[in-house]
């Protein structure tokens, strides 16, 4: 496919998960070739994986990597960096810079000083900056969202979200536990950080509302972690709605246990990310009603995001890949001077900057015995 977005990496090497999810994500509509990258900390670990991945071209770090395809005629266009928290500002500097794209993994990136520079240099740069907060491209979440626009619950007055995993329960010893629990490098947020981002980014998306203030009880239960294993965060939101958020990765048997519900003046609507092609929504006093994708009752937001027949699974990788052809559309975009259609809503560097602020938010009030911190938007 010839006009096909040249893509690179920064991290994302052969014993890095997210790194394949990306991958997949970008070749699943076509859109993208990955043809460069600065793929691990080393560059003997670079190399060896781009070889394994038969990149034409990979380097042993990102700042030459950045200088380099900046000079090429052929040279990348956008970058997707996913490597841990705490190289996301420096890596996504060099990219922005030059004029190059990015597509970054969440947290924006691991404090919020770095967070509000990016955003600066974001908009200076005049690149598209993506964030790839997946589990808005999920069909049913799109559809949420539209319902929500649309009036059907009415206005909203509560909102539940919650994100709890078990896989920290006990200390782990491998390269993925390693890092989210060092706040050197993931930041000051743990489970905040980690998953709260994601729960936090979903409230705000499906109900449209920012959040103003929040109060926030977190803690590591795991002896000597240094970052939150769980969280409790009561939400204040624009309009007068109020919230409440639980992030947990110390809650044994759940896996990827992502939920909303939403609750407005005439209705309600909830979703659950393990179950994700059904949506159910209970108008007051009648019953509930099933919404599936592509089903009936479903609507065009939700149809833009599917790729498949009702009845068929889709969820985390074409979710992923959603957001990755929302990229793709805004870079098109880009290079033409067109102006990118209205249901194109990838999460922006601003989604990533209030993500870091409910971060700090959730850290300052908890240190402040669970006060009442407002998110300065």
């Amino acid at each position: 496919m010839a006009d096909r977005i040249r893509l690179g990496m920064v991290g994302g090497g052969n014993d890095a998960f997210i790194g394949a999810v990306h991958r997949i994500a970008s070749r699943i509509d076509d859109k993208f070739e990955l043809v460069a990258g600065a793929l691990s900390s080393t560059p003997e670990k670079s190399r060896a994986s781009g070889e394994a991945l038969g990149l034409p071209r990979v380097y042993d770090d990102f700042k030459s990597m950045a200088i380099r395809e900046a000079r090429l005629k052929t040279g990348i266009e956008a970058v997707s960096i996913v490597t841990p928290n705490h190289v996301h500002f420096a890596a996504a500097r060099e990219f922005l810079k030059r004029g190059i794209h990015v597509i970054c993994d969440k947290p924006l990136t691991s404090n919020l000083p770095d967070a509000k520079k990016l955003v600066k240099m974001a908009e200076a740069s005049g690149a598209i900056f993506v964030l790839t907060h997946n589990y808005t491209g999920y069909p049913m979440v799109r559809q949420a969202r539209q319902m929500v626009a649309n009036g059907d619950i009415g206005k909203i007055r509560v909102v539940q979200v919650e994100y709890p995993q078990d896989w920290l329960s006990v200390e782990q010893d491998f390269k993925q536990a390693e890092w989210r629990t060092d706040p050197a490098r993931s930041g000051a947020g743990g489970s905040t950080g980690d998953i709260g981002t994601h729960a936090f980014n979903l409230a705000c998306f499906v109900t449209g509302l920012e959040v103003e203030s929040l109060a926030a009880d977190i803690q590591a239960f795991v002896p000597g972690r240094q970052v939150d294993d769980n969280a409790h965060v009561m939400l204040r939101f624009q309009g007068g709605a109020r919230g409440m958020l639980w992030s947990s990765q110390v809650a044994p048997g759940n896996e990827n246990a992502l939920r909303i519900r939403v609750y407005g003046e005439t209705g309600g609507l909830e979703w659950a990310q393990e179950d994700p092609n059904y949506l159910w929504h209970t108008p007051f006093g009648e019953p509930k009603r099933l919404i599936t994708r592509n089903g009936a009752g479903s609507g065009d937001a939700s149809a833009r995001m599917s790729r498949i027949p009702a009845g068929h699974p889709e969820g985390y990788l074409e979710g992923f890949a959603n957001i990755y052809s929302e990229a793709a559309a805004a870079i098109v975009a880009s290079r033409s001077g067109e102006t990118l259609p209205e249901d194109v809503i990838y999460p922006t560097v601003q989604d990533g900057l209030k993500g870091v602020q409910f971060v700090s938010a959730c850290v300052n009030s908890s240190k402040r015995n669970a006060a009442w911190v407002k998110l300065d938007h």
